[in-house]
This record gives structure tokens, sequence and C-alpha cells, in this order.
């Protein structure tokens, strides 16, 4: 996308994503979902300061919840890390931890291929959602 820069706006910038979405491997995709802090975790090496601010106010509600919650999306992570190879990713945006733990929880549930194409989906909300945010929208 970088090198398709300077866009004319807003709508040209959301339509550049969809294109670039749509000629992503599934490599590609795990290497974007790498880039992501577990729920419940802070990971410092983000590549830039606001988009580790942004992460931190998405995951707000799985860092301000109990012990309990916490040791279970943990173990969840983990379990999941082990079965699909790659990071759970959600769109946390408005989502309490106890939701995230429902939803990694149920997704544990689908297979391989499901669960990529769902992964898939949930970075698109994301990458959208920081754009609109990054632009102002």
């Amino acid at each position: 996308m970088t090198q398709r820069r300077p866009f004319k706006g807003a709508r040209e910038l959301l339509d550049q994503h969809a294109a670039t979405c749509e000629r992503l491997t599934a490599d590609d995709w795990k290497e974007a979902f790498a880039a992501h802090p577990k729920i419940g975790e802070e990971k410092d090496t983000i590549s830039s300061g606001q988009a580790q601010r942004w992460s931190q106010q998405e995951q707000s509600a799985a860092s301000s919840t109990s012990i309990q919650i916490k040791n279970a999306l943990q173990r969840r992570n983990q379990e999941y890390y082990e079965r699909f190879g790659h990071i759970f990713i959600v769109c946390a945006s408005g989502k309490s931890a106890e939701e995230m733990l429902s939803i990694l929880s149920e997704r544990l549930n689908n297979d391989p291929a499901r669960e990529l194409a769902v992964s898939v989906e949930e970075q698109k909300k994301i990458t959208q959602l920081r754009l609109q945010k990054l632009i102002g929208a």
C-alpha cells in the first residue's frame, strides 16, 4: 500500500486496503497476525508507538479484568496457538474480556481452514478501524 501513495482521499485508501487484502497469502496473513499482542497481553515490539496505543485501547477491557479471566485468556491463547499455529485474532474494540474469552473458546472448535478465514476477516476489521483512526474518519 505504501507504494501506491499518495491517496486522493479516505475512500481510495480504504479501497486500496480491500484490494491489497485480496492479494495476500495465508503466510502473509500469519505474518500480520504475529505483529499483534495476544489478547490480554502487551507486546512491546509493535512497529510504532501509535499502533501500540491503539492496541492497548482496543484491548483495554482485557487488561482491566479479573485475574481469573486473565488466566483463562492466557490458557486459551496457548491452546489456540498450539491448535492453529498463530495467535488468536479478534477485533477487540467494544468487547469485554469475558466476550473475547467466549469468542476464543468458541473458535477453538473451528477447523484450521475455517479459523484462518475467520482470523483474516478479523484482521481486516482491525486494519480498517486503524486506517480510519489514522485519517480521522
